[in-house]
């Protein structure tokens, strides 16, 4: 499998060079929303479908390894870009942080099974909602990057495209601040969960964190990138 598809990678590459970009911003978005199902499913306590799903979204972070990878080799030695490449690949970095995080959240899942309180269970799930609507705003704010080219970054496109930074930015803090709140709910059950079911529980909070985290900077590098071109 990995020779063809990075094979089809570079067919993508030779059409756009920001197309193969767009294609692993969606691995990243696939990944996110695979997470989705594997916390839903922990809640449930059905940790069997939480292994499956993690093996899953293992291979799409590798998918997404192999388009980062490929872009990286492309750029410096054959790719005439309307952007400094060093800002492309700067923001290439933080939106594979986002496949990355989510197959490491994924993985921590499965490392512990815990019976969470109904609280807790709705914070976590509360929690990756706002994770999926950021992840999602970031792929829409992406999927913008092929009409820009194409119009050969028209200040139109720009205004267009700089306008939905900071949504992504908004919906990141706002995701930000969720997660705090539920780290903080969290030690109100430590007699019930003990200290290490709290440790694993703040670590899967701040891990989820992550994520959006990601997308936040992605979404600030992607706006430099276009200003400084």
């Amino acid at each position: 499998m990995p020779i063809e598809y990075i094979r089809s990678v570079l067919g993508i590459f030779g059409e756009s060079p920001f197309k193969p970009v767009h294609t692993h911003a969606e691995k990243g978005v696939e990944a996110v929303h695979k997470l989705k199902l594997a916390v839903d499913a922990y809640a449930k306590g059905d940790f069997l479908t939480v292994q499956t799903l993690n093996t899953e979204i293992s291979a799409i972070e590798y998918e997404a390894d192999i388009i980062k990878q490929t872009i990286r080799k492309l750029i410096p030695s054959s790719m005439m870009l309307p952007v400094d490449p060093n800002d492309l690949l700067s923001f290439l970095k933080p939106q594979d942080s986002i496949a990355d995080n989510a197959h490491h959240t994924a993985h921590w899942l499965t490392m512990r099974e815990t019976e969470l309180p109904l609280e807790l269970k709705q914070g976590l799930l509360e929690l990756m909602e706002r994770i999926v609507k950021t992840v999602d705003a970031y792929e829409n704010m992406v999927d913008d990057i092929a009409q820009l080219l194409e119009t050969s970054f028209s200040k139109k496109e720009i205004k267009r495209i700089l306008k939905k930074v900071p949504v992504v930015e908004e919906l990141e803090h706002e995701t930000d601040i969720t997660k705090k709140q539920l780290q903080h709910t969290i030690f109100k059950y430590e007699a019930e969960l003990g200290g290490t079911g709290v440790f694993y529980l703040i670590n899967l909070v701040r891990d989820m964190g992550n994520i959006a985290d990601s997308a936040g900077t992605a979404a600030d590098r992607l706006r430099t990138m276009i200003l400084r071109r």
